[in-house]
């Protein structure tokens, strides 16, 4: 046997999205958020109002190792809103290694994923706790919190997957748009959408 073995890591997490045992994570806060919704006027204006240190989501991580099979457990915290008729999303990637899978279970709140592959498949799963949604390579995912409150999850994926978060916005966005539907939510068509390039 060659390489260094990583240590178990001991996790507790709960539904609000902290992790005790965490190695890593990090914020988005609304001024990370430019150029992600279509509807910027109000984007902008948000921004001015609220300011851009606001938190927009949260992820806390834990990395055991990073050579072949190592994996990445974590929590994201989404946090409710809109901008125009839009609900608040991620950022949204696709791995860097495209084949790479990954798992997202909802703790609690009510959300969406948005998931596409480049060659213009789309699906939206609609999750709420206990609820969990398994990613296979080579599909674009974002978070969408429909709810009115924190929409949280823990995701599982290999350490070596990397993210490529340049492909949706050189696409004009995601092919579809989660928005308000009354006191539901629908997915829409974007117009801005322009296909995924390689």
């Amino acid at each position: 046997m060659t390489g260094v073995i990583s240590e178990p890591g001991a996790l507790t997490l709960t539904r609000d999205g902290s992790m005790r045992g965490r190695t890593a994570g990090y914020r988005k806060s609304l001024g990370d958020m430019a150029g992600v919704y279509r509807d910027q006027q109000d984007y902008r204006r948000q921004l001015a109002e609220r300011g851009g240190q606001d938190l927009v989501y949260s992820v806390a991580e834990h990395h055991a190792g990073v050579g072949p099979g190592a994996q990445i457990v974590g929590t994201s915290t989404l946090l409710p809103g809109a901008y125009g008729e839009e609900f608040a999303v991620t950022r949204g990637h696709l791995h860097a290694i495209a084949d790479r899978a990954e798992l997202y279970h909802c703790l609690s709140g009510h959300g969406v994923m948005l998931l596409e592959t480049l060659g213009g498949d789309s699906r939206v799963v609609e999750l709420v706790a206990g609820q969990a949604v398994h990613i296979p390579g080579h599909w674009v995912h974002r978070s969408v919190n429909v709810g009115t409150g924190a929409f949280v999850t823990l995701f599982c994926y290999a350490a070596d997957a990397g993210q490529n978060y340049d492909l949706i916005s050189r696409a004009g966005g995601m092919a579809n748009l989660v928005v308000r539907d009354g006191d539901s939510w629908k997915a829409v068509p974007n117009p801005d959408h322009i296909g995924y390039q390689p």
